[in-house]
This record gives structure tokens, sequence and C-alpha cells, in this order.
């Protein structure tokens, strides 16, 4: 499905004409959930197994120094393992990717398609292409959307669709960057493309931060400081832009470059964290949000490699993608 995206960022006007997956859209047929046991584990021929599913899993991604895609799964056993680690070398070109957000790898008939959006200098890209089951890399493209994105040190999406079941389908795309001024964006995606829908000044002092829910009428970030506070800062969809912030910890979360998030049972989240200047890696479970009384279990030292100059989540297709976290 071809569909052209538009933005305005500042004065600057985004346009972007790419070939998106029909299953990323609401309108798509339903798929097997590929996060559920018995499903493939992306980029494998292994199967992801009832007890890595009930233990809780991130699907953690990288760009390498090279340009490589890099994907493992840190899983919360006891102690904290990694069943798979793979790198598509070759994806882009050696120190070309500044920013990633999340990335779509999403299974097709001849392999998986995969796909997001990327920052290459001061310039927004979409970033599409296609791995067979040989391992294969073909139809890469990076098509631009705009310039600008210099000052920018975060990169973040959210797509909510409805379950199947819904009684009412519903689909909602919205990006969100963080400017080194402490200024956060945001944008809705539709058929009219990329639209600005809003601005919140305060968050300076931001080192990074992971989207930990999504729902039809808000967005929630888990954001850690450079003082070493841990907040929540949730985002309702309506206009105009009022972030509300709650503190969940106080100190010593300053260390961690690093937080990447994904759903766990119902109401909680799995989330790695990684201190890059130790080149150490945990894992937390995170309860239901609710301020300084949310609940946080360290599960351990993950050991493995997430040192990759450009972190950013992979995800499947937002159906599955569940986020309730908040």
């Amino acid at each position: 499905m071809n569909r052209r995206l538009t933005a305005l960022t500042g004065s600057a006007v985004l346009a972007l004409t790419a070939l998106l997956p029909a299953a990323a859209h609401a309108q798509a047929a339903a798929k097997p959930d590929p996060t559920k046991p018995g499903a493939t584990v992306p980029g494998t021929n292994r199967k992801i197994t009832a007890a890595q599913a009930n233990a809780c899993f991130v699907w953690q991604g990288g760009v390498t120094a090279s340009g490589g895609h890099h994907f493992s799964d840190p899983t919360a056993t006891t102690p904290p393992t990694v069943p798979d680690d793979w790198t598509d070398a070759g994806v882009f070109k050696p120190g070309q990717i500044r920013l990633s957000a999340r990335q779509t790898i999403e299974p097709d008939i001849s392999g998986t398609d995969r796909y997001g959006y990327v920052v290459i200098g001061d310039s927004l890209y979409y970033s599409y292409y296609q791995v067979y089951g040989d391992g294969t890399i073909d139809n890469r493209s990076l098509s631009r959307v705009g310039g600008g994105w210099g000052s920018f040190t975060f990169l973040e999406t959210s797509e909510y669709e409805s379950p199947d079941n819904a009684p009412k389908k519903f689909y909602r795309s919205t990006s969100y960057a963080l400017r080194n001024d402490g200024v956060l964006f945001r944008w809705n995606m539709g058929s009219k493309g990329w639209q600005a829908t809003g601005s919140y000044k305060g968050f300076s002092a931001v080192k990074t931060m992971t989207l930990i829910a999504k729902t039809p009428t808000y967005d929630t970030f888990l954001a850690n400081t450079r003082g070493g506070a841990l907040y929540t800062i949730r985002i309702p969809s309506a206009s105009p832009m009022k972030p509300v912030v709650k503190q969940v910890r106080t100190r010593s979360w300053q260390g961690f470059e690093t937080l990447s998030a994904m759903g766990c049972g119902n109401y909680g989240s799995l989330l790695l964290a990684v201190d890059k200047d130790t080149q150490k890696a945990y894992l937390y479970a995170v309860g239901h949000a609710n301020g300084l009384s949310t609940v946080i279990q360290s599960r351990g030292e993950v050991k493995s490699n997430f040192n990759d100059p450009v972190s950013f989540r992979w995800v499947t297709i937002p159906v599955y993608d569940t986020a309730n976290g908040e």
C-alpha cells in the first residue's frame, strides 16, 4: 500500500512516500501473535517456549558501529538469559544512523519485513527492507522525510491498535522526539500524513526514556534523569499537549543510557536498563505504574552485549505489541 506522509516540524515541511506492509495498519487481516509460545523467534528457526513466554522477555535492538541490525531477547529467567542473539550485517553504512525509533519486524511468506524511522545526520528517514529465509537482504530503501533533526536526542513512535475481538476497531499512530533543550515534540500520523500536535518544555533533565503504556487516549513513558530519579510521563492524546509527570524513584537510576521495556503480564513491564559506561545491563520487573508505590523488582544482571551505538526495541505489528504498564 502506497502512503504519502507529510509532517510539519517548525517551519520545515516533511514528506515521505513509502511502501508499508499492509499488516501495519488497522485494516490488516489478523495474524497469529508472534510473541506467544510456539511462534518463531524473529530471525531464527527457534520457537518461543512456554517457559520463556511466562518469564517475559524484551526484544532489544541496536544498530552496530558497522551498520548491522542487532537483535537479542534478554529473558527474565533465574538468572537472566539471552536465548537468541543475531546481527544482520550491512543494513546501513558504518556510523550512518544517529537515532532510531522502534523497528517493526513482521513475518511474511518469504521471510520478514523490517521497517521504522531513523535519523541520519540532520534528517529523518523511513527505513524498509526484507530478509528472506536464507538471510538474503532485499528491497532496501531509505526514504527521506525531512531535515531539522540535528538537535534531537530521542525518537520514538507509538502505534495503538485495538484487539481483534474488540467491538469497535481503533488505530492511532503517534511520534515523539526530545530536543536537546528539553522540549518534547509530538506528531500524529494518519491518512493526512504527519501532523504536529504539540510540544512541551521542561524535560532537559531527562537522560532517556521508554514507552510502557499505549491506549486509545494516552501514551506513557518511563524516564530516568541525570540526577538519578525515575519518572512516568503520561501524555494524553488530546490537545493541547499536557504531560502528567509522576516520580517513581528518587535516586540511583542516573547510570543508564538505555531503557527498553516490553509488556509483561496483563499490567506490567519487563525493563532492560543498560549502563554503557560499565558495559553492564540489568532486568527489572516493573508493576503497573503508580508513582512512588510502583513495584520494581530486580531480576539480576544480563550477561550479554548491549553496547551498540544506537539502541531501539524491535516490535511486532501493533495489535500484538501490547503495553499496559500505566
